[in-house]
């Protein structure tokens, strides 16, 4: 008598995915796993604590050390913290994590990251992001403080490339955040960790792997901004991230990574090697089914912003913003305008992250700022 074969063993999904699900069902932004608290996720830009009992320092070995490979254990106990990928079941939602110590317990905070890769249209920004994309060379260094959406939106311009052009695209990453399909171009995906080492071998070996566009994940000392302006003087187009605030901000906070005496260099190599800087908020979102929306401040390097760089006047290139529009720049003032007028947010909103809400009450009412002369 023939013997039934046994089914398949059913492989048991990790217990953590169980409050990954549930930031995945809310539809929110974040998960918070702090010991002492219970889960926590970002809703709509606010944190909201579940419905679930507080965790203990337990809890968070037993559900997160599994989620860990052996080298990122090391790291943690080595370090103090560890930064990786993590996938829900097969490839269902993808999530940006950040395991840490604090006061000697594990806490973690994750960001959803969407598996579809949104157009410009569909994120609500300004048409000339598009225009962005189309340079053969250069730098384009994407500014936000973190939760802004400066991944999405790079991830979203990086896609209209892979969607027109037959090119060579190269992503370094730590850790990788959006997977993208070749399309007219073809992409090569590399993290930090996994597979390359440290960003100066994965960053040294890029201009050796033919690309046409680099991704430098994020801008964070002098080595990872030296390969970035390398590859632009080189031929290349680099994407970068920063955390800064604006445009100008932006190039003080590249110039605070270096020694003074070389900020006269950096400075140059700026002006000839940038191509634009897209400052970038998250803000809460009055359109049906969308939860926030971006408000964005574009400079791009034309002759006049050019000077402005090269010659240390920062404090005009706001002007400059505003004097050079019809060439595509915007302000983060003129920008929320559009948005309360395009019906995305509400004007307490944007009067709450105007830089200068007295000039942007004047802007909803028609009401233009002159802009001084600024050479």
């Amino acid at each position: 008598m023939a013997t039934a074969e046994a089914p398949p063993e059913v492989r048991k999904e990790p217990e953590v995915n169980k409050l990954f699900r549930m930031v995945m069902k809310h539809e929110a932004s974040d998960l918070h796993l702090k010991v002492g608290q219970p889960p926590m996720m970002r809703l709509r830009g606010d944190i909201r604590r579940m419905e679930m009992r507080p965790l203990t320092q337990d809890d968070m070995e037993r559900l997160l050390l599994p989620c860990l490979k052996d080298k990122q254990r090391k790291i943690l106990d080595e370090e103090g913290g560890v930064d990786f990928s993590y996938v829900v079941g097969q490839d269902e939602c993808r999530f940006r994590v950040s395991l840490f110590r604090q006061r000697g317990r594990l806490s973690l905070v994750s960001r959803r990251v969407n598996t579809s890769i949104p157009s410009f249209e569909k994120l609500g920004l300004p048409p000339s992001i598009e225009g962005l994309c189309n340079f053969s060379e250069g730098l384009v260094i994407l500014a936000g403080v973190t939760g802004s959406g400066k991944s999405t939106t790079i991830a979203s311009m990086l896609d209209y490339i892979n969607s027109r052009e037959p090119l060579h695209i190269l992503t370094v990453e730590d850790p990788i955040e959006f997977t993208f399909e070749d399309k007219k171009a073809y992409i090569n995906q590399r993290e930090i960790g996994l597979d390359c080492i440290n960003w100066h071998k994965a960053l040294k070996d890029a201009v050796r792997q033919d690309p046409d566009v680099i991704l430098v994940g994020e801008l964070r000392d002098i080595e990872t901004f030296e390969a970035a302006i390398h590859a632009a003087e080189t031929g290349h187009l680099v994407f970068g991230t920063i955390h800064a605030a604006s445009a100008a901000t932006t190039i003080n906070r590249i110039l605070d990574l270096f020694p003074p005496d070389k900020h006269n260099a950096i400075r140059q190599a700026l002006a000839n090697n940038l191509k634009a800087i897209v400052a970038q908020k998250l803000v809460k979102s009055i359109k049906p089914g969308v939860s926030r929306v971006p408000t964005n401040e574009i400079m791009i390097v034309n002759p006049i912003v050019r000077k402005l760089i090269g010659e240390g006047e920062d404090s005009k290139i706001l002007d400059a913003i505003r004097m050079c529009s019809q060439e595509g720049m915007v302000d983060f003032t003129e920008n929320l305008r559009q948005l309360v007028d395009r019906g995305d947010i509400d004007r307490a909103t944007a009067l709450e992250y105007a830089p200068n809400p007295e000039q942007l009450k004047m802007a909803l009412k028609g009401i233009k700022v002159a802009t001084p002369g600024i050479l």
